[in-house]
């Protein structure tokens, strides 16, 4: 059984939280779900009788990290959005690791890249199959039979997990921004945005201002151009975001190592049956848009929409562009 690590907080955070944002009321739930012996920290929009929607995060993000104006339109639409930390984020459980040590952690990662292209065995901690049964655990926790799945970037690859091996709990699938096979200098980032991630690794203990200043460079580089990252407000999203999740980021190594070590997943894509809509960015710098044209072929019930000038990111002026045909596609089941 693996030691876990609890985040602070975790003792006293049982109760229902309300919440004012932007003015705006409305109430969520906050609690955790257990995962084997991992506690994963989940959020419900409700209502409870709204139809349940999965939201699954990317490398690195919280639940904190969904844009409002998403969460905002699924609410408006009588959908019950319900957002969770994976593993080694947030308030969810840190997983101890003997596979590398900070001073090396990112040679082992640079390393564990050549090993992926040799298809040499790549030692991680878990795996993407791991944190698709996370999700579910979430959805066991809130008694949800059954729910439409939304995933972005690496979580659209643990999406596609969850889709394909419970597809009597997923009403329709949503993949943003993703891939169906591990990234490489032929369909993934683009020299400049590795080096920006490779530089995350480096040093997992900085200071805020650090982590603030590192963020601004790849959300420059991955969001949609012409957004000012040099604001207050943008500050205290990413230091609210590092306060919240505390200022040991070596989950964002782990986490990608899961998405280096783990077992090619073509088959497990190839079987999926639900109502699939693939969204991608045309100039996407971190996952190239030939992803979404693979997808689009290896899901026989898929839809694909291209955004012309859509990067990696999920910003209003993008959101604006494709939401409607979400909602349509949501409303396949129902």
């Amino acid at each position: 059984m693996l030691k876990i690590e609890s985040m602070r907080f975790y003792k006293t955070i049982f109760v229902l939280l309300i919440m004012f944002t932007n003015s705006k009321l409305f109430s969520y739930e906050e609690g955790i779900a257990l995962s084997g012996d991992l506690e994963i920290y989940y959020r419900d929009y409700g209502p409870k009788d709204g139809e349940p929607i999965l939201l699954v995060q990317g490398i690195g993000g919280q639940l904190i990290n969904w844009p409002e104006h998403i969460i905002d339109f699924l609410l408006e639409n009588n959908f019950r959005p319900i957002v969770y930390d994976n593993r080694d984020t947030g308030l969810s459980s840190r997983i101890p690791s003997d596979s590398f040590y900070d001073e090396k952690r990112n040679n082992t990662i640079v390393r564990n890249y050549i090993r992926y292209y040799l298809r040499l065995p790549i030692k991680a901690d878990y795996t993407l199959d791991d944190m698709a049964i996370d999700g579910i655990s979430v959805l066991d926790k809130l008694n949800i039979s059954e729910a439409h799945i939304l995933g972005v970037s690496m979580g659209g690859m643990i999406a596609q997990i969850m889709v394909s091996s419970y597809p009597e709990r997923t009403k329709t699938f949503t993949l943003i921004s993703s891939t169906a096979s591990t990234p490489s200098p032929f369909n993934g980032p683009t020299r400049k945005v590795r080096k920006l991630l490779m530089d995350r690794t480096k040093n997992p203990n900085s200071t805020i201002d650090e982590r603030v200043t590192r963020s601004r460079k790849i959300f420059t580089e991955i969001g949609y151009q012409g957004i000012d990252l040099n604001t207050e407000e943008f500050y205290k999203n990413v230091s609210t975001s590092i306060e919240r999740g505390g200022n040991d980021d070596t989950g964002f190594g782990r986490q990608l190592n899961a998405i280096l070590g783990s077992q090619n997943r073509i088959d497990k894509v190839k079987s999926i049956s639900a109502p699939t809509l693939i969204i991608h960015g045309l100039e996407d710098p971190l996952i190239k848009v030939k992803n979404a044209y693979r997808l689009n072929k290896l899901i026989k019930t898929s839809k694909m929409i291209i955004i012309d000038d859509m990067r990696h990111l999920i910003e209003p002026p993008v959101f604006d562009q494709f939401k409607e045909d979400l909602l349509e596609h949501l409303k396949t089941n129902k």
